[in-house]
């Protein structure tokens, strides 16, 4: 049986956009070096050339090698290396030893990128039959949508190992002016939310995809509440900073107090006081400093203020007299008129635990590890950050994070109660 002519149109489709997300990630490496992309500076982090690696190992297993006929793996070998946390495909390499793989080199990766390339390219512009592309595009579609989430991983990640240097490099230096995150108003303006039962979660397939944890669309109950226009900016978090935030413990959650004080917080993950030792090697200049992507730069007051875990964010929230919202309060107020910045600034902490749906159930077959099994000590963010790639993002996307985490472009949004 030959592809009929809507599903051809379809392939033709996946083709492109196949193309188009793998060339991404190699932009996204291009301005680092073979040693940049080796690098490991945490457990949570991952190389470059790892993610790399990774996002072709899972077309590899899970699309090719079911579904390509006579497909040969480019190394055997790279089905250890590179397996993240399926434990249905058995052991893997550690993954807090990444960064020892200096083997195999960049330059073996990216033959390993071209291999597999091909052989779903080959796939997809074969004559498949409606049975196997039934079977086969949810695996392509859903492999894109995960290399773009490790698209993002590999900037916050090599975001954290430069911020690690002493020298402050930046991932990639601008070429001109760097533009600014976001102009925000003067005041945070509050915006009444009439609350009751709404519909979240994903409305479903005729709306495009959707990870299984966004699903099943379904009612809840919400108090009334008000949500603020805008996200809590760097110059309001520097107020908190400067009326002691981080040495108040009755602002934070115990486990937030005892972070700050195992760990020595006094200020987002990637901001620099006027006495830090690596300004150094720096230009001399007042006030706080910020390291991002661009390299280090004076605090824009009106930029959304980002690297916070969740202690850090509810901590703020409680000084300023609010909350955080709800991931559900998120979701209903994300067409609020009024509202901005909800998506491509800072991923935006909310008081839910990432807990399943009610009737939630995994993706069939190997897919069933990829969220369900993380729904357990961890919180949701909603929104997207400006690592987040251009229509990765949705009003019902659920990220999550462990709260102590901040090296992720997350910051929040205040609620509170009416």
């Amino acid at each position: 049986m030959t592809l009929s002519r809507p599903i051809t149109q379809a392939a033709s489709a996946l083709r492109d956009k196949f193309r188009e997300v793998r060339a991404a990630s190699l932009a996204l490496a291009a301005p680092l070096s073979a040693e940049d992309q080796c690098i490991q500076s945490m457990p949570d982090a991952s190389p470059t050339k790892w993610h790399l690696a990774h996002t072709t190992w899972f077309f590899e297993t899970v699309l090719l090698q079911p579904h390509a006929a006579g497909y040969r793996p480019f190394d055997v070998r790279f089905h250890y290396l590179f397996n993240s946390y399926y434990e249905a495909l058995g052991p893997r390499h550690p993954r807090p030893q990444r960064g020892l793989l200096t083997r195999p080199s960049v330059n073996e990766v990216h033959a390993y990128r071209s291999h597999v390339d091909e052989a779903v390219l080959a796939l997809l512009e074969g004559g498949t039959g409606e049975h196997d592309w039934a079977a086969i595009e949810p695996i392509v579609t859903l492999g894109l949508h995960h290399e773009q989430q490790h698209q993002e991983l590999l900037l916050t990640d090599i975001l954290h190992a430069l911020s690690c240097n002493p020298l402050l490099p930046a991932y990639r230096p601008a070429a001109g002016p760097v533009l600014r995150l976001a102009a925000v108003p003067q005041a945070m303006r509050w915006l009444p939310q009439p609350g009751g039962v709404v519909q979240v979660g994903h409305e479903g397939p005729q709306q495009g995809f959707a990870f299984d944890n966004e699903t099943p669309r379904h009612a809840a109950l919400l108090q009334p509440y008000a949500i603020a226009d805008r996200l809590v900016s760097c110059g309001d978090y520097a107020q908190f900073i400067a009326d002691g935030g981080y040495q108040r413990p009755e602002l934070w959650l115990s486990d937030g107090w005892a972070a700050v004080q195992a760990q020595g917080w006094r200020h987002p993950a990637y901001w620099l006081a006027a006495d830090d030792p690596r300004l150094e090697t720096q230009p001399q200049q007042g006030g706080w400093q910020v390291f991002g992507l661009h390299g280090l730069r004076p605090m824009e007051a009106d930029a959304p203020v980002s690297q916070l875990s969740f202690y850090e964010a509810a901590a703020y929230a409680e000084w300023a007299g609010a909350r955080l919202p709800t991931e559900f309060e998120w979701e209903a107020a994300f067409d609020a008129p009024g509202i901005s910045q909800m998506t491509s600034h800072v991923w935006q902490w909310t008081r839910s635990s990432y807990d399943p749906y009610p009737g939630f159930r995994p993706m069939p077959g190997i897919a069933a590890e990829y969220n369900g099994k993380f729904m357990v000590g961890q919180l949701v963010l909603r929104g997207g950050s400006v690592a987040t790639p251009a229509g990765h993002s949705r009003p019902s996307y659920r990220n999550f994070f462990p709260p102590a985490a901040r090296w992720q472009f997350s910051g929040l949004r205040l609620a509170k109660d009416v």
